[in-house]
């Protein structure tokens, strides 16, 4: 039996896929999702991330657009603040060393607030980020970093509302479809070569949206691009994205852009598995450093634990730690922060110890030079300035002077036992280069001209992060281009279909 015509064929089905699907929808246009993983495992790196959405917000007006279920005691005890169109632009720049495309950052921040308000109406809840983005001072949560809201249930819970709603909305999606190369001739795109539960097929369409994610799941192309022993780092998310839309595109003639050899990586559990578990999610992460000290296997602090607050240092500091001896650190804290640790510290699946003096810790350190470590203490906690009151919801100026690193904020005495120490090692989250889109998301050739019928969307759409990125920026970004993208592709399709009825 010959496959059916569809108007739109969406390669991925997570966050960036599944608005891209839902958006093509919208225009009348029939939509086919091919999603390589199987049902148990779909939903791309969407679904191991904790559903954190960075977007543009004027105050508390905005957000009950997005949060309608805000109660008036959280109102009260909340102070949310603003993140404005211009911090949002300003944390774009700073963040990425100001080489991002300035069209693409336009779009992401000028259309995150919109995007927000459109994914609620297809069933995408949000909440207040209380825990891991505010703490409670003297009554209030007060809300840090520029980033407020999170999908209800994180990434899981966003991945199943938007599948929830795609069913409702007719749009079908094949598992275990991993899509091969584009079809194509001089005229554009006409669909995919697909492997449909181990049978390969040609699947027509009148435009495809590549949607299905970096190729940080790809050892060798990791090595190729990231560097030497980056086939070492562990992969946070899908062991699936292993860059096939990005090469898929490539050899259609598409053109290469962005930051090729830039990640996002975290610290990440030493002993995590080789790939993400859906069952721990991110719980992997350990993201609390900014109130420890951080030391490699020469027992020495290596970075400034408290040069920002860790949205904007958490996605570049996994690099950081692979370029350390035998890539590992380990986090160190004392009692006097410990219930401000996230709630990762807290999983069974981690690897921890625990002592009563630094010198009982030193030995308990695997790997690490016990007798430097205790000196690198001494020494750490002898340069604190007392002058400054700790505060955790601000940069609090409290620091170290007259080190090799200091550390710019947050900086307490290790001094209160028992003290815990949590190894970790590099996390890969996704990569930063990918294929160059215009602002329709419309993919570029090597020539600068636009492919006809192709557009993306998400982490394979490169040009917006180099270095680091802020945190929250990644789902809001996919939201955003997927939208585009797949209204794009609809219209396109749509309108060809038209032409073609035209002529004949």
């Amino acid at each position: 039996m010959s496959e059916p015509y569809y108007d739109v064929i969406v390669v991925g089905a997570g966050n960036a896929a599944m608005c891209a699907a839902l958006s093509a929808r919208e225009t009348g246009a029939s939509v086919l999702v091919l999603e390589r993983a199987p049902l148990e495992e779909h939903g791309g790196n969407s679904a191991f991330t904790a559903g954190g959405m960075r977007f543009a917000y004027a105050g508390i007006d905005d957000l009950r657009k997005v949060m309608p279920d805000l109660t008036e005691e959280e109102i009260e005890r909340t102070d949310f603040g603003t993140y404005t169109e211009d911090q949002f632009f300003d944390d774009m720049g700073r963040i990425t060393e100001y080489r991002t495309d300035p069209d693409m950052a336009e779009m992401l921040v000028t259309k995150s607030l919109d995007t927000m308000i459109w994914m609620r109406t297809k069933g995408v809840r949000f909440q207040p980020i209380y825990g891991r983005q505010a703490f409670k001072v003297e009554g209030r949560f007060k809300f840090w970093g520029g980033m407020t809201v999170e999908s209800w249930g994180g990434g899981p819970g966003l991945v199943e509302a938007l599948h929830k709603r795609a069913a409702h909305d007719g749009i079908e999606v094949r598992h275990n479809a991993r899509a091969l190369s584009l079809i194509s001739d001089d005229d554009g795109i006409h669909g995919v070569v697909a492997r449909v539960d181990g049978r390969t097929t040609e699947l027509r369409s009148g435009s495809v949206v590549l949607a299905s994610g970096g190729f940080q799941a790809n050892s060798e192309w990791r090595s190729r691009y990231l560097g030497q022993n980056w086939e070492l780092a562990k992969v946070r998310g899908t062991r699936f994205n292993t860059g096939d839309g990005i090469r898929m595109a490539l050899d259609a003639g598409a053109m290469p852009w962005g930051h090729w050899s830039g990640c996002h990586a975290v610290g990440w559990d030493f002993n995590a598995p080789p790939f993400g578990d859906l069952a721990v999610g991110d719980g992997f992460q350990k993201h609390s450093y900014p109130f420890g000290i951080m030391i490699n296997a020469n027992g020495e602090r290596f970075v400034d634990e408290g040069a920002d607050f860790r949205n904007y240092t958490y996605a570049k500091y996994g690099r950081v730690i692979l370029n350390q001896p035998k890539q590992f650190a380990w986090q160190i804290f004392d009692q006097k922060v410990v219930h401000l640790l996230r709630d990762e510290y807290r999983i069974k699946q981690i690897t921890k110890v625990q002592a009563d003096t630094i010198e009982d810790l030193a030995r308990q350190l695997e790997g690490v030079d016990a007798a430097n470590f205790v000196r690198e203490v001494e020494a750490y906690n002898a340069s604190i300035r007392r002058d400054m009151p700790f505060n955790p919801n601000i940069k609090d100026g409290r620091s170290t002077q007259g080190l090799k690193i200091n550390k710019s904020n947050w900086a307490n005495v290790l001094d209160t036992p028992p003290y815990v120490a949590f190894q970790v090692t590099c996390g890969v989250t996704f990569t930063f280069g990918g294929l160059r889109v215009d602002t329709g998301a419309q993919v570029v050739d090597t020539e600068g001209a636009l492919m006809p019928n192709l557009f993306a969307a998400g982490e394979l759409v490169g040009g917006l992060f180099y270095f680091n990125y802020p945190g929250g920026t990644g789902l809001m970004a996919g939201a955003v281009f997927g939208r585009t993208a797949g209204k794009s592709a609809g219209l396109s399709a749509l309108a060809r279909t038209e032409a073609r009825s035209k002529a004949s």
